[in-house]
């Protein structure tokens, strides 16, 4: 999924996608935990049900600093990943924390002698975990540290890492763009490789990866969203937009698809906040539908853990010291709204616990990426 690393400046295929509802999948016994989006898991009974947010104390990253991405195996352990040190448009380091059921801490990244942010983190059940960054650096967890992994086309000019999930059978899928247009790393067993490119030639690079609970694994951004059965690609008719950014998406079935984002739209004063991107494929188009706010954004979707929508995580323009949770019931998204800080709060990813039914939500505490921004927190 497409991680911000700051605004700056406040400035008919669905037929063939293969995929069945979730009641039927749960009528089969089809049913299975996947590595969707960041992660996924067995859910609890709460899953869709309201939450009461609660802040967690986080560790202080050098301003301005921020958490891109959040993935948890379990209630004992949990990651985030981001960048501090950004100044407007010069770059910070990678920033790293580990939740060892008590606490977050900070994870110590001197090592690796990187520059840029981390961008997205997946894990898996076993307390396995992947990363990627900025220059096209994929990492793994080595049960205290992380580390660099090497994978065809590694140092290569026009290769470029931008998400990673996880599947139910230990497998790894990263997206990003190679110089011949391949779009999807898959690692297994330690063996990486790339999937041959989409057949439609197209030359978006994918901000972010999701694996479905019947695995199938889509790459997407505003002029791509693409599915990957396992041996063959199908395209859906791109989202659009004038100046769109998306940052998930949920396949739920083949006429049931939710995308998230934002879009500046056209011209504006100087400040101007972006419009919230909220559109459903119906198996034929995307259609625009109205979120409970507009001005804003949104940055994260997850699923109930059995593959249908749960909750979607946002800014909200007109009172940004509480993140502006959607929440899935009765067939419509509701507004849920998140701790009240002495900030703003914008949540930049949103991940469920697996066997709790609860999540993390990270992100940080300024639209803009200058001091003093800081890292925010809450579950």
């Amino acid at each position: 999924m497409r991680r911000r690393r700051f605004i700056t400046g406040l400035a008919g295929a669905g037929a063939g996608l293969g995929l069945t509802s979730a009641s039927a999948r749960a009528a089969a016994g089809g049913d299975r935990s996947t590595g969707a989006g960041t992660n996924s898991g067995v859910r609890s009974a709460t899953a869709g049900e309201p939450h009461t947010w609660q802040t967690v104390p986080a560790p202080q990253g050098t301003p301005a600093a921020q958490l891109i991405g959040v993935a948890a195996a379990g209630p004992d352990l949990a990651w985030a990943v981001g960048e501090e040190g950004r100044n407007g448009g010069t770059a910070g380091t990678p920033l790293a924390l580990v939740w060892d059921g008590t606490a977050w801490t900070r994870v110590g990244l001197a090592h690796l002698r990187l520059t840029g942010g981390l961008r997205s983190v997946a894990a898996d059940s076993t307390g396995r975990a992947w990363a990627v960054g900025s220059d096209a650096h994929l990492l793994s967890w080595d049960g205290s540290t992380w580390q660099e992994v090497d994978f065809p086309g590694r140092g290569t000019s026009g290769t470029t890492l931008t998400g990673v999930a996880t599947d139910a059978d230990g497998g790894v899928w990263v997206c990003g763009r190679t110089g011949d247009g391949s779009v999807l790393l898959h690692g297994a067993d330690g063996e990486w490789s790339w999937i041959a490119p989409p057949p439609s030639g197209t030359t978006a690079t994918p901000s972010g990866v999701r694996v479905t609970v019947c695995g199938d694994v889509w790459v997407y951004d505003s002029a791509l969203v693409a599915r990957w059965d396992g041996s063959a690609w199908t395209g859906l008719t791109a989202p659009g937009g004038l100046r769109p950014a998306v940052t998930g998406l949920l396949p739920v079935a083949a006429d049931d698809i939710w995308l998230t984002g934002y879009d500046y739209g056209v011209g504006g004063p100087p400040g101007k906040p972006p419009g919230v991107t909220l559109k459903h494929w119906d198996g034929t188009a995307w259609n625009t539908v109205t979120a409970p706010f507009t001005v804003g954004m949104l940055t994260a979707i997850v699923d109930d853990g059995r593959g249908g929508p749960d909750r979607i995580a946002g800014w909200d323009f007109w009172d940004q010291a509480r993140a502006h949770y959607l929440r899935w019931q009765h067939g419509s998204w509701v507004s849920e709204r998140g701790a009240t800080a002495t900030t703003s709060v914008l949540p930049e990813d949103l991940t469920p616990v697996p066997g709790t039914g609860g999540y993390w939500s990270v992100g940080t505490t300024s639209f803009s990426p200058y001091p003093p921004a800081q890292v925010y927190i809450e579950r």
